[in-house]
């Protein structure tokens, strides 16, 4: 089972996050995680006004999603930085360029989600990952959350950082949620909790899909 695990970070955070998600995958018995970050679409000199541009340059052309890594995935989680309650602009215009894959049916039947990172607690990210299903939907993908049979995610003590939509989390340095991840930087939602809670997900499960 191939999962793409497909996300744009300027800073970081959401490279750190779909690392995690990678980590969980990687925890069940024949997945594989791949990770890819889409294109960048701003100059090296607005990415170092931005104080980005020393993260990018330890990204390697060999992490660069294309579109055709798409097709060939079982599964396609996605990860995006939140922009007004959006999703950031080097993802949409990545997704913009899926119309070949559309016209062909090519992501019909595949398990997609999405988590989001912003710097403030409430910045979007609920909006961000609702108006990203949306393009999941018009591919015909099976979009799929964390439900609430994970208990978890219950309780309004403490930033959660994650909810049925999909995992989210306060981007800014020194704080994490105390949903994602322990004390030690370490995911606390593995990828043995998501299958259990979520087990028809199971993609050996999934009827194939006719057209």
């Amino acid at each position: 089972m191939n999962v793409l695990v497909v996300y744009y970070s300027m800073y970081g955070h959401i490279h750190q996050m779909a690392q995690a998600v990678a980590e969980g995958i990687r925890e069940i018995e024949g997945a594989e995680a791949v990770l890819r970050m889409v294109p960048e679409t701003l100059p090296d000199d607005v990415l170092e006004k931005m104080g980005a541009l020393e993260f990018k340059k330890k990204v390697t052309d060999g992490q660069i999603c294309t579109v055709d890594e798409l097709a060939s995935a079982d599964a396609i989680i996605f990860g995006t930085p939140t922009r007004f309650g959006n999703m950031c602009g080097q993802m949409r215009q990545f997704l913009d360029a899926t119309g070949q894959l559309w016209q062909k049916g090519a992501l019909v039947g595949k398990v997609g989600s999405v988590f989001a990172s912003s710097a403030t607690q409430h910045g979007g990210q609920e909006s961000t990952i609702l108006s990203f299903h949306i393009t999941l939907l018009h591919h015909g993908m099976i979009v799929v959350g964390l439900p609430y049979a994970f208990a978890g995610q219950m309780g309004v003590d403490r930033n959660q950082g994650r909810n049925a939509l999909r995992r989210f989390h306060d981007c800014r340095g020194r704080r994490r949620t105390d949903a994602f991840f322990d004390r030690t930087g370490r995911s606390k939602i593995s990828g043995k909790t998501c299958r259990r809670h979520r087990p028809q997900t199971d993609l050996t499960r999934l009827p194939p899909y006719r057209s």
